[in-house]
């Protein structure tokens, strides 16, 4: 039976992981910010350090919202999240969509990009890390689309790790073929390996990553309440089912 859901939930911030200090440091600055309008919020990684989600859901053995801090839905949103999710054992948790593509992801990017200089009419290359995942590709094409409305202009898309083309092919391409600055939009949360590799990536201008913004906090609060909506629906229902099962004294 579900448990009872009259305390909020609290929030599990999945994020990917990094060795790198500045980005532990800036997820842990995002999850602060989002604590101070959501309550209680945890911080879990699916890969280079920990705490596990699952280990995370076991400590709280409470009601919780998953929210995957991933920016394209691929293995670690469709398979490792939902399955450490299963091995927690805790029965109240609701995984909402990943945080991207959305557009308020891109005007966070097109902030990001005028902060490096980018202005009206410079190219600008969208860099994702990549993934083998085609839902994950389309998601960031996607982004791209998004960004390119807000640019008014066409965006290109590089890979940083995974997949073709790379980040400076298409930045030596598009400055080759359109004789303009190139700027590139960087599609990380935060600093670590894949964007401290777009420094050499050829370009005039390397936006930071998306990072601690307000309207990405303001995102993270409106994901994690429409997961405490679905939270509370679904202890209603068992306790309505239980009600019409429950035999008559």
């Amino acid at each position: 039976m579900s448990r009872s859901t009259s305390e909020r939930p609290a929030l599990v911030l999945v994020a990917h992981g990094t060795r790198s200090a500045r980005g532990v440091e800036l997820v842990a600055a995002l999850a602060e910010e989002v604590a101070a309008s959501v309550g209680t919020t945890r911080v879990a990684f699916v890969d280079v350090l920990g705490p596990s989600p699952s280990e995370v859901l076991r400590e709280l053995d409470a009601p919780a919202v998953v929210v995957p801090a991933f920016l394209a839905s691929g293995y670690h949103v469709h398979t490792d999240v939902p399955r450490e999710v299963a091995d927690s054992g805790n029965i109240d948790v609701h995984v909402t969509s990943a945080l991207g593509p959305d557009p308020v992801l891109a005007a966070v990017l097109l902030h990001r990009l005028r902060e490096a200089g980018w202005q009206p009419g410079d190219a600008v290359v969208l860099a994702a890390a990549g993934s083998s995942d085609p839902r994950a590709l389309a998601d960031v094409r996607r982004a791209a689309a998004m960004l390119a409305d807000l640019t008014r202009d066409r965006v290109e898309i590089g890979y940083v790790a995974t997949g073709e083309p790379r980040v400076p092919a298409v930045v030596a391409r598009v400055r080759e073929e359109h004789g303009r600055r190139v700027f590139v939009a960087s599609y990380l949360l935060a600093h670590g390996l894949f964007h401290s590799r777009l420094a050499d990536a050829g370009a005039d201008g390397v936006a930071e990553p998306l990072g601690v913004h307000p309207d990405l906090v303001r995102l993270l609060v409106a994901r994690y309440r429409a997961g405490v909506e679905a939270v509370t629906a679904g202890a209603g229902a068992v306790r309505r089912h239980h009600r019409r099962v429950s035999p008559v004294r």
